[in-house]
């Protein structure tokens, strides 16, 4: 019998989202809710004529839109096949086996996976309040730590650190100690990025951005980070060439510059999001202040989440069940169309009934 090495072995696949059968509408995903902008879409067909040829490899254009509207330096962007690849590809340049990458206790899953296929450690600090505490992480740094990673806006809780919080536990963090700050969800939050963008100015940060989410280009997997030249340099080596489709690109660059666009998502999608968790806190439930495309709603039990969640899905709703993220007792929801969230909200009022 042929098998896997034995790190893959005892692996668990990747836990993707129940998308349900036929006629269900998913809120499992974090998708956009709206297009992507139409400037995107003509730039992807046209740019179908290059399908004989290899992407570039460098993402040149790409790299220069981005650059001009986050005025940071191009050389310093890599991209990637959404940020899932840039996140593996730094995991597996800077940390292996006898390391420890430390997160948060409800951060990204995928954080976890990638550790375990670069043999390191995956640790995390608690989060009181559904929030990362800076205080926590910095006290679960060991001289084994070779990567903090922290998601802001976090995901699955929506919830936001202060830039000065991220430029606190930088400051505070070892030299040697590699801090990465995913913002998939940055064009949620309105602080300005542009202190947390200098930061890989210092040589020792990692700033990851996605067009998946606020760009509303989820199936076109484009990623994008600004790293420090020495990290970029190391990174690049285990990341595959052509990894961006021309296709990819061209839309990724259209939607850069159409900036009107992006942020016509994203204040639609806010009014959505904050009427429907205002809907849920007058019915009763504690819902955390999001600054994402999605909202956690936590139960009064682990019980409750789940006669909430087969609700929902006689009702043909998908959430999605937040148990693998340390949250059993939460569903997270994902901000449709306005006519779906409402209903949404309808069905999960009784259920704050057990709230404690």
């Amino acid at each position: 019998m042929i098998r896997a090495v034995p790190g893959v072995a005892a692996m668990a696949a990747y836990a993707l989202a129940d998308m349900g059968g036929p006629g269900m509408i998913s809120l499992a995903q974090n998708e956009s809710a709206f297009g992507p902008s139409p400037k995107a879409l003509a730039a992807g067909r046209a740019a179908l004529a290059t399908a004989a040829l290899y992407p570039d490899p460098d993402w040149t254009d790409l790299r220069r839109a981005i650059a001009s509207v986050h005025r940071v330096d191009p050389d310093r962007i890599l991209c990637g096949a959404g940020s899932m690849d840039l996140i593996g590809a730094v995991i597996r340049a800077f940390a292996g086996p006898g390391d420890e990458v430390l997160g948060s206790a409800h951060g990204y899953l995928f954080v976890a996976t990638a550790c375990q296929l670069a043999g390191a450690r995956y640790v995390t600090a608690p989060e009181p309040a559904l929030a990362v505490d800076i205080a926590l992480v910095l006290q679960a740094v060991t001289p084994r730590t070779r990567v903090v990673f922290v998601c802001n806006p976090g995901n699955p809780t929506g919830t936001t650190l202060l830039t000065a919080d991220i430029l606190r536990l930088r400051a505070a963090l070892p030299e040697p100690v590699l801090l990465v700050v995913d913002q998939a969800y940055g064009e949620f939050d309105s602080q300005d990025p542009a202190p947390v963008f200098a930061l890989a100015d210092r040589g020792d940060t990692v700033v990851l951005r996605t067009f998946s989410k606020a760009y509303a280009l989820a199936s076109a997997r484009v990623g994008w980070g600004v790293f420090p030249a020495a990290i970029s340099a190391e990174t690049r080596k285990v990341m595959p060439p052509n990894n961006v489709p021309a296709v990819s690109q061209a839309m990724a660059m259209a939607a850069m510059r159409d900036q009107a666009h992006m942020a016509d998502i994203v204040a639609r999608t806010a009014t959505i999001r904050d009427r429907f968790s205002a809907d849920l806190r007058d019915a009763g439930f504690a819902i955390p202040v999001a600054r994402t495309n999605f909202v956690l709603i936590p139960f009064g039990s682990t019980r409750i989440a789940r006669a909430a969640d087969a609700a929902l899905r006689a009702e043909g709703l998908l959430l999605r069940g937040m148990a693998g993220y340390g949250l059993p007792h939460c569903l997270r929801a994902t901000i449709g169309p306005a006519p779906v969230m409402a209903r949404a909200a309808r069905v999960l009022a009784p259920f704050a009934k057990d709230m404690p």
